[in-house]
Parts: structure tokens; sequence; C-alpha cells
């Protein structure tokens, strides 16, 4: 029996302006679709009315509501923009839940303006992460777009994984506040009616593998703008997608990249229990993909203060490198610069500071020219261990070097670290080499203002 909510449904609202439909044609549309479905339904303007005040229709009824939309205003219409919840999880189509949320947190992601709006929640430290199972069927994927006939291949598939290749790439040169939004839109515009197209098994199980990468990377750089909640969101997300495709490699890259968002927040315990999960969910890694799980392992570990478990991992990280190919990756790569980062932050974990340092030095030397985005990051972190140690001159120059990149950069870690940076030498101002370097400062502040 349909019941009341407390405030009108302003969202059904704005959605029948928008189709241009008055209340008494979408009564008989609705009634139209439910005779399609085998449901006799009789509804007339009263009941719309009803419903635009506030009153909830029957689970069955609101997929109707959602698909008539859907078709009138050719893109998907998710519940929550009509202001329905979704049935309950048996009454829904399979993976409706994920495709439909994957468009809210898209479509929010698409204009940087609503990040501050948006209801993803904040970073839960005390999670439950789906298991692996393995056994999704590509039969249970949700229906086809509704009124749409189209039919998708290989090309659809590979033309996500292209493009999930060139937002990396843009990432890495330009940050995460340009590329986020060119990820949220093409998944939105894009992969979720690909993913809804008919399309063969073998179709079908490749696209939900290529809209999961394009998921994660899309909660990754959610997580390095410190938009931590959306971008564990994203991550969940990316988790179901991969498990409804039988991609194990995806599903572990994603528990590897919740264990970095556990470690930057400092959470260890879980920080390990993630990377743990991540290496046991890939049995026949690769060995660059072994390199990639074992590395943040052996960082997570350090973290709960088992330093020697810590450096038998960072072995068997650099063991696994010896045996990788060249190829570069753009999601889940791992290379002599990642390796080194990774032992800086097991030596740092343990009190050795002198030696954090020179292996952050050399995780530099040996960083790819065009990752401006990781340069920023290290030259940061490394200042500010060498200003730890007591090195103003050499932080003050490894801070000069962030700011040569930083000011290319758009990013909110990069924000971070800049605010980080004029806070700690503020009280070491009257110093030569911070004399120096504050005109730059004072000029890239603007730039960013």
């Amino acid at each position: 029996m349909a019941h009341r909510t407390r405030t009108p449904n302003e969202g059904l609202g704005r959605l029948l302006e928008q189709a241009k439909w008055s209340r008494s044609q979408f009564a008989l549309i609705i009634n139209r679709m439910g005779a399609d479905a085998g449901m006799d339904l009789r509804y007339d303007q009263s009941a719309v009315s009803h419903w635009v005040r506030g009153t909830l229709p029957n689970p069955p009824v609101r997929r109707l509501i959602i698909e008539a939309f859907s078709r009138k205003l050719h893109r998907t219409v998710t519940h929550a923009e009509a202001g329905l919840p979704p049935a309950a999880r048996d009454q829904a189509a399979p993976g409706i839940d994920t495709v439909e949320e994957i468009v809210d947190l898209g479509r929010a992601d698409m204009d940087p303006s609503r990040r501050g709006v948006m209801a993803a929640g904040l970073f839960s430290a005390a999670l439950s992460v789906p298991l692996f199972s393995g056994t999704a069927r590509a039969a249970d994927a949700p229906p086809g777009e509704p009124g749409r006939t189209t039919r998708i291949g290989a090309g659809q598939v590979e033309s996500v994984r292209a493009m999930t290749d060139r937002i990396a790439d843009i990432l890495d040169e330009l940050g995460g506040a340009h590329a986020r939004p060119m990820a949220a839109a093409f998944l939105v515009n894009t992969v979720v009616p690909w993913l809804r197209a008919e399309a063969t098994e073998k179709v079908r199980k490749a696209m939900w593998s290529a809209a999961s990468d394009l998921v994660y990377l899309t909660g990754w750089m959610a997580m390095y703008e410190r938009d931590h909640g959306t971008a564990q969101t994203y991550y969940l997300k990316a988790l179901k997608l991969a498990d409804r495709a039988e991609d194990h490699v995806t599903y572990c890259r994603t528990l590897r990249g919740m264990s970095l968002q556990a470690s930057n927040l400092g959470y260890g315990p879980l920080a390990l229990r993630l990377a743990d999960s991540a290496a046991e969910a890939a049995p026949k890694a690769g060995p660059r993909l072994q390199a990639f799980l074992t590395g943040q392992q052996a960082h997570a570990a350090s973290m709960v203060g088992d330093h020697r478990r810590a450096r038998s991992l960072l072995a068997a990280t650099e063991s696994a490198l010896m045996r990788a190919d060249n190829r570069r990756e753009s999601i889940g790569g791992y290379d002599q610069s990642a390796y080194a980062f990774h032992i800086s932050h097991v030596l740092y974990e343990g009190k050795d500071l002198p030696g954090s340092i020179t292996a952050l030095q050399h995780a530099l030397r040996v960083q790819p020219a065009n990752e401006r985005q990781g340069r920023v990051h290290f030259n940061a972190v490394l200042a500010q261990r060498q200003l730890e140690h007591g090195h103003l001159d050499a932080a003050c120059a490894s801070w000069g070097r962030f700011l040569d990149d930083y000011e290319h950069v758009s990013s909110a870690r990069g924000d971070e670290h800049f605010a980080t940076m004029r806070r700690r030498l503020s009280p070491h101002r009257k110093a030569r080499s911070v004399r120096q370097l504050s005109p730059r400062v004072g000029a890239v502040a603007l730039l960013k203002a």
C-alpha cells in the first residue's frame, strides 16, 4: 500500500516539466507501460498529483516511472533524481543499484561546483567490502536502456579502455581537477548506456570490466582530491562491476587502491587488511601486478609496526619487478619509482629518516618525465622530511622543484602540500633560503587564488 513522505517530491515535478507532460498524460503513459508489463493500472491526474506532493507509488510502479522519463528524455534517469527510493533489492533488476549510483555520483562529479553538496557521506573505516564471487552471469545484467535498441561490440569496449588511458595521461600531466570531470562525463553519457545495451555474453563481460577500470580511476582521482567519501563509494562500485565481469585483476587492483586510501588517512590496520585481501584475490597475478600489490602490503605492514614482514614484502616486490616487462600501464602500473617510494615509506615508519630521504631522492631520479602530478607529491613529501631532518636549505630546494610542477597542476592534494609548505616555512622566514624562495611562493599563491 502506498504511503506518504513528509516533503513534496520536487525531483518528480522537475522531470515532468522537462518532459513537458501534464499529470493526466503521465498517468496514461504509466497505465500503458504497466499493461505492457502485465500490470492492470488505472491511475489518473489525481494519483500523479499525490506523487508530486510526496506519496510514494508502489515499488513496481517506481520502475515504470523511471523508464518513462528515461525514454522521453533520452538519458538515464535514476531513482534518486526522481525523488523515489529504489525498490527492495529482491524486487529491483539485478545490478540496477550499482549503475544508478554511478550515474548519480558521475553527474555531481561532472560539475565541480556541486561536489560540496554531494551526499556521498564520509570515509568509513568500518565498511564491509563485498567478496569476489566470480559467479556473475551476463544474463544477470540490467535490461537494455529503456527505449533503445543499441547493440555494442568489441569496438565499444576498446573505446572505453582507450578513453581510460587518455584520462590517466591527463591526470598525470594536469591533475585530477581537470581529469575527473571528464571521466565522470564519459561514464554518465557513454559508458552507462553501453552497460545497458544489447551484447553477446563475452562483450557484456568485457564492458563491465572496462567500466570497472574507469570507475576505479575516477575513485582514485577523488581520493587525491581529498574527497574521500566519494572515492570510497566509487571504489565499492568498481568492486561490484569487476565481480559482475568476473575480473579478478581489476577487483584486486581496486582493493589495493582502497588500502592506499586507508594508509593516506592513517588507518594502518585497515590498510593492511585491504592490502592483504588484494594480494589474496589475485593468486595468478603477473609480476608487475604482484609488485603493485606487495609494495602496498609492505607500506601497510610498516604502519602497524611489523617491520620484519615489511622488509620481506619489499624483497618480494623487488624480485617481481625484476621479472616484469617494460610495458606502461595507465591503471595498476608499478615501476622502480613507485617501488622506491614504498621503500621510503617503510623506512620512515621504521624511524630511518635519512634512509627515507635517500629513497625518495632515488624515486624522483627514476620517475618518468611525464608524471608531473607524481613529482608534485614526491617533491613535497621529500621537502617535508628534509625539514624534519633539519636540512632547511635542501628542503627549500625541493620545495622549489615542487613549485615548478605545482603551478601547472590543478589538484587538491597539491593545494594541501602548498599550504603545508607555507605553514612549515613560516617559523624560518628570516633564513636566507626561505627569503630566496618567498617571492616565488607569493607569485604561485596569486596564480592559484
